[in-house]
C-alpha cells in the first residue's frame, strides 16, 4: 500500500487545517491496523502527533496538539484526516502518516510503522 499526505498549506495562527492521508493499491484495513501521524520541523527529530486504530477505533496524540487536533478515518474514501485547529507557530513542520500492521503499544515511536507516506508542508505564520 502507498500511501500520500496532503492538505499542508500557510496558515495564520490560530486557523484551521485538515491534512488527508490516502491509501492507494489496496485499502487501509487490508494491510494496516492503524495509521499515525508524525511530524518534523526543520533541525528537530520526528515526533508523533496522533493515532487511530482501525480495530477499536481508539485514538492517542502527543500532549502538544490534544485537544486542538482531531484524527478521523473515512472507509469508503480509504482516507485518514487529520484535523487542526488552533494551530501555534510550533506546529509548523513537514507532517507525515504512517500505517502499522500491527496492533503495538508503542504506537508513537516511528519504527513501529510499516508504510510511510511523503509528507504535506504546514506554515503558521502571521
Amino acid at each position: 500500500v502507498q500511501l500520500q499526505a496532503s492538505g499542508g498549506g500557510l496558515v495564520q495562527p490560530g486557523g484551521s487545517l485538515r491534512l488527508s492521508c490516502a491509501a492507494s493499491g489496496g485499502t487501509f484495513t487490508t494491510y494496516a491496523v492503524a495509521v499515525g501521524w508524525f511530524r518534523q520541523a526543520p533541525g528537530k527529530e520526528r515526533e508523533f502527533v496522533a493515532y487511530i486504530n482501525f480495530d477499536n477505533k481508539n485514538t492517542r496524540y502527543s500532549d502538544s496538539v490534544k485537544g486542538r487536533f482531531t484524527v478521523s478515518g473515512d472507509n469508503a474514501k480509504n482516507t485518514v484526516f487529520l484535523q487542526m485547529n488552533n494551530l501555534k507557530h510550533e506546529d509548523t513542520a513537514v507532517y507525515h502518516c504512517a500505517a502499522s500492521q500491527q496492533n503495538r503499544y508503542t504506537y508513537y515511536r516511528a519504527d513501529s510503522y510499516d508504510f510511510w507516506g511523503q509528507g504535506t508542508q504546514v506554515t503558521v505564520s502571521s
